[in-house]
Order: structure tokens, then sequence, then C-alpha cells
């Protein structure tokens, strides 16, 4: 018996790691980016019923898994307020040293609002360089102004 999305989740980490198959993969299987195929594996995101199906079938999920993957998902996977795994504490560091930053620039460019995380998309790609690769992330967000009432 499956009672939370979390069991499903790990359901689907343990197949990949069994199978040996990439993120990637999965999201060619989908047709969707690597990046939001990979949260929705994660449990961050719904899947329609078709991708659950196709889920499902990649991971010999059961069928109560593959319905489980068709409910929005109570967002937020980190256990704890502060990170503590190294790479996402990193990205914690990056919005506590920048995030005044990025929000100052945000806002002269364009007003009093906010960058989506509904209306989004990131790539992530691997940027060869001869000092050590670099980490290329784009986040895409639509901006949505606060409105006067």
């Amino acid at each position: 018996m499956i009672n939370t999305r979390e069991d499903v989740t790990q359901m689907i980490v343990a197949a990949k790691v069994a199978k040996g198959i990439q993120w990637k993969d999965v999201a060619n299987e989908i047709g969707l980016s690597k990046e939001w195929t990979t949260a929705a594996c994660l449990g961050q995101m719904t899947f329609n019923k078709q991708q659950a199906e196709v889920i499902g079938n990649l991971f010999d999920l059961p069928d109560e898994a593959v319905a489980w993957l068709q409910i929005s998902p109570y967002k937020g996977s980190l256990s704890t307020a502060i990170p503590t795994d190294p790479l996402i504490y990193r990205w914690y560091e990056v919005v506590n040293v920048f995030g005044t930053t990025i929000k100052e620039l945000i806002h002269e460019e364009f007003g009093d609002g906010i960058m989506s995380a509904i209306d989004f998309s990131m790539d992530i790609q691997r940027e060869e360089d001869p000092k050590g690769d670099r980490v290329n992330v784009v986040l895409s967000g639509k901006f949505l102004p606060y409105k006067s009432y």
C-alpha cells in the first residue's frame, strides 16, 4: 500500500538506480524538459494521465503509484529550513548573498512584483572550461506585478 507521494518518489528513484536510467532519457520519453521531468519524478509537479502512464511503464510502477503521480503534490521537498546537502546549501548561499541584489534589479527593471515559479522554466547545462567545467543555470519566470486594490 502506498501512503504518500514520497513513497512513489522513493519507488521511482530506486527503479532509476536499478535500471541505470538517466533523467534526460525519462524526459525524452514524455517529451518535456529534463528539469521539469526530474522535478515531477521527485514529487514536485503533477503528471497528466498519459505522462503518468509512461512513467509507470518506465519504472515498473503499480497502478496505485501511477494514480499518485496525477495528484497535485505538496510542494517543497527540503526537510530543514536551512539545507544541509552541500549542493543545495550553495543555492541557499547564492540567495543569501545575491537575493537582495536580484530583488533590487528586478524591481528597478520591472517594478514592484515577483518572478513566478509557476509560469517558469529552467535549463541546466554543462559549460566546458579549461579551468574546470562550469554549471550554467538559466531560470526564466514570468514577472507578476503586485496590484493595487
